[in-house]
Formats: C-alpha cells, sequence, structure tokens
C-alpha cells in the first residue's frame, strides 16, 4: 500500500499507485479543464503532487503545453533567478564489483582501463581543476570494497579540501558514492561533504533487478532506501536523480517525485536537487540496446514538470547534453551544470590517451570551462561559483526554508557576482573578462538592498585589489 512515511521502499516507491497515476494521467491528457486547474495550482510556487504533475507530463494540448514551459521557466527565475551554479565530476576509481548492463565499468568488462587516482594524482588533478577556476567538485566512484573501502573516499575528501594553489580552493566536495550504512553516512558527513548524490537509476523494481543482476547494486530496497539512511547519519542534503532510458519516462517520473515526497513526509527536507541524466554511448554499452530513450522534446518537457512540481530543488544537466539541448532547458528549470568536464578516472592534469580509456560515458560538449562560462554569459544567464550556502551552515531544513519563502536569492546574487568577479580576475580569457565586467556591472542593479548592494560593491573592488572568498 502507498505510503510516502513508510521507511520500506515498496511503500513510498509504490508500483501500484505509479500504474494508476499514469491511467489517470492517460485518460485526462486531454482534460482541458483538469489541467488548467492544476496549472492554477502550480502558479502560487507550493509545488505539485506526482500525480498532479503527471498530468501536467501527459497533456497533449498544444496551448497547455506553452502554457506549461512559460510557468516553468517563471518559477525558476522565482526561485534561483538568472544565476547557473557550475561544478566539475572528480572520477575518484573505476574498480566496481557491480554488473550493471548500461555502465562500462560493471565487473564483467574485462578490457576497459582500471584506474585508481593516489592522492598524490587526487592533488594534481584538484591543481588542474582549481587553475581552471573550479571551486566545487563532485566526485565519483565505483563500488568495490577492497579497492574503494569508505577511507579512501574520506582520506580523498580530506586531501581535496586541503589543497590550496595560488587563489584556488575547492570550497565544497559532493560525493557520489554507492548506498552504504548510516555509520559510514555519518563519516562523510563529519567530513564535511556538501551533498551526498545517488541516481537511483530506474524506480521499476523488476527493471531494476534485470539491469543490476550481480553484485550489492542488485538490492533494490537497500539502494532505494539510501536516502533515508543518509539523512539519519546527519547529512543534510542529498540528491536524487534517475538515468532516463532504462525504463519507460513515465513511470521514472512519477518514481521520482514519490521519493522528493516521501523525504518531505518522513524528514521534512525534499531533495536539495534532482539530476536528470539520459543514457549515452560508453565503452562496451551501447545505448540503443535499450528502448526507452527519450526525445530532446520530450526531455524538456520533464524537466518543465519537475520544475513546477518541485520548485525549490536545484535541478543538474550535465555534459551528457550537448550544447544545444542544455541551452534550451536552463530556461526550464536547470540551475546547475558541469564545465569542461572529464569522466574519466582523473584527465584534468593530463588528457588521457585513447588506448587508455577509463571513462563513464561519452561527453556530448567538450568546450572548455571559459568557454561555458562566456556562453552563458551570452545568453544572460549569471555563471556563479557560489558555496556560500553549505559553509554559512545553510542546508537542510535551514536552507529548504529560505528557499521555499523565495528569499535565497537575497543570497544567491551576491554570491554569484562576488564569485564571478573571482573568476575574471583569476582564470577568465580577456573577452569573457571583458563580458563578465558588464554582467556584473548590469546586475548589481538586480540586488534589492541598498545595503547588500553597497556591500557587495565594496566586496568586488576588494577582489580587484588581490582579496578573496566573500560571502553572504
Amino acid at each position: 500500500m502507498y505510503n510516502p512515511k513508510s521507511e520500506h521502499a515498496d511503500d513510498f516507491i509504490n508500483d501500484e499507485e505509479i500504474m494508476e497515476t499514469l491511467d489517470y494521467a492517460e485518460k485526462n491528457k486531454h482534460n482541458r479543464v483538469l489541467i488548467e486547474t492544476i496549472l492554477e495550482k502550480a502558479h502560487k510556487n507550493k509545488g505539485l503532487s506526482h500525480r498532479e504533475a503527471s498530468v501536467l507530463l501527459a497533456c497533449d494540448i498544444p496551448e497547455l503545453n506553452q502554457q506549461i514551459f512559460k510557468l516553468a521557466k517563471r518559477i525558476k527565475e522565482d526561485f534561483y533567478g538568472d544565476r547557473i551554479v557550475l561544478f566539475a565530476p572528480l572520477y575518484l576509481s573505476n574498480y566496481c564489483v557491480n554488473g550493471c548492463v548500461y555502465c562500462p565499468y560493471h565487473a564483467k568488462n574485462k578490457h576497459i582501463c582500471r584506474r585508481k587516482l593516489t592522492q598524490k594524482e587526487i592533488e594534481e588533478e584538484v591543481i588542474a581543476l582549481q587553475d581552471m577556476g573550479h571551486k566545487r567538485l563532485a566526485i565519483e566512484c565505483g563500488e568495490d570494497p577492497v579497492n574503494n573501502p569508505i577511507e579512501y573516499i574520506l582520506d580523498s575528501i580530506n586531501t581535496i579540501y586541503n589543497i590550496k594553489h595560488k587563489n584556488g580552493a575547492i570550497r565544497r566536495v559532493n560525493v557520489n558514492i554507492a548506498a552504504t550504512t548510516v555509520e559510514e553516512y555519518h563519516m562523510l558527513k563529519e567530513a564535511e561533504i556538501g551533498t551526498y548524490i545517488l541516481f537511483q537509476e530506474t524506480y521499476h523494481k523488476k527493471n531494476y533487478e534485470k539491469l543490476h543482476p550481480t553484485g550489492p547494486k542488485h538490492n533494490y530496497d537497500y539502494h532505494t532506501e539510501a536516502m533515508d539512511r543518509a539523512m539519519q547519519g546527519g547529512i543534510d542534503d542529498v540528491g536524487c536523480g534517475v538515468l532516463f532510458g532504462l525504463s519507460t519516462y513515465r513511470y521514472e517520473f512519477a518514481g521520482l517525485l514519490m521519493h522528493a515526497e516521501h523525504l518531505e513526509a518522513r524528514f521534512g527536507v525534499g531533495p536539495h536537487t534532482i539530476s536528470v541524466p539520459r543514457i549515452r554511448k560508453a565503452d562496451d554499452i551501447d545505448p540503443a540496446a535499450f528502448d526507452n530513450g527519450i526525445s530532446d522534446d520530450t526531455f524538456a518537457k520533464i524537466i518543465a514538470c519537475i520544475r513546477i512540481a518541485v520548485p525549490y530543488t536545484g535541478m543538474i544537466v550535465s555534459t551528457r547534453e550537448n550544447q544545444q539541448c542544455r541551452e534550451k532547458v536552463l530556461d526550464l528549470g536547470i540551475s546547475q551544470i558541469s564545465g569542461g568536464s572529464r569522466t574519466s578516472v582523473g584527465g584534468y592534469a593530463e588528457e588521457e590517451k585513447a588506448e587508455d580509456n577509463s571513462k563513464q560515458f561519452d561527453v556530448s560538449d567538450n568546450r572548455s570551462l571559459d568557454e561555458v562560462v562566456d556562453w552563458l554569459m551570452q545568453l544572460d544567464y549569471v555563471p556563479s561559483f557560489c558555496t556560500a550556502c553549505y559553509r554559512a551552515g545553510r542546508v537542510g531544513d535551514r536552507f529548504m526554508s529560505i528557499c521555499k519563502s523565495e528569499q535565497i536569492l537575497n543570497c544567491c546574487l551576491p554570491n554569484a557576482l562576488l564569485t564571478l568577479k573571482e573568476y575574471l580576475c583569476d582564470y577568465a580569457s580577456p573577452a569573457t573578462k571583458n563580458l563578465g565586467l558588464k554582467v556584473i556591472a548590469k546586475q548589481i542593479n538586480n540586488i534589492g538592498s541598498d545595503s547588500v548592494r553597497n556591500k557587495v560593491a565594496g566586496e568586488l573592488q576588494l577582489i580587484e585589489n588581490g582579496a578573496r572568498d566573500f560571502r553572504f
């Protein structure tokens, strides 16, 4: 029986409830009165249930679909403004004991190059990332208790936080590792991680078990209940996601929103971020082998409907998507993107040779971080390297209370401008710096408070004179 407050996966991601939701959405996809009523509710910026949002996703009335996209854009601007947060993934190891059939790291793949970074190599990679201008990393690692134990992850986090090179520093380390125990989540909390990220891959239990035939990840319940254990271990911010293409997208969409509802119901805090990756070509992996792929138009509508349903969450799109697709979805809800990414183990300090391929997937957007920053500003966005909320203790329920009241922008825009100015002074190409200074001069006028605006103006000058790391 469906119960969002239950601690059991089969109750809060309930197959019967999802199937009833999909049937309801299909039957009402032409129901103009119902869809307009749902949109009217959504205009209040308080979100929607998984069933209401599923009706919007199924909606087949062109003019109402345009209203959905328009509303998603407005909600995104209300909560996050023009800013886009930038980050980079850092793959520490691709040793893995699981048999996931969609991932080249699966244990039976005997021809992929297996690598694990030493702490010295991590230092070299982080310096290279700092020299690009990054301040926020998401570390990635295969599941292997021998090669990648929790102690290795903790040592790596400590190494990353302690590297100071010129004006560079990684100020937030998000962690994407396999589902683990409450005790080990507590250890990650003590290591001062930012967000704990874990993709469900698919919420369809039977498909999940087929796609994960061997290894500890085969246990659907243990994996699906990981966010509960993370929060029990003291981690304030968790990030959810599915890998679109493994099961039908409407099923995944409903399951993803039910997971968000469960976290709200049980802990009072929904997901800090939601990621929307699509399956991509990789060593030993052909996306065509999976018959649930989605078009760019469907992908865009999914993002718009998630933004409407879960207005407070940060939404992430990676370099799995090409420039054209990323540009389209920025307006519809995306608030974080990766830039200058490598999906190999390491690969920043020295580009990996083709014969040493250790990539998890092929990158579709190969532009440098500077090119991505310049592109965002050309589109009238404000690139942000902000890590202030995490470092100021605005996490978990404290962040959500500010975000849901639409007050987070009072911090976000000042912090975005300050961290952008750091990037322009330390790392930007001349053309990007010239454009960025114009963006800052324009955007500072959008700070509503006179006192905050004046303080930001003063700190921008101090950054020009060599000071660093101001935050609101």
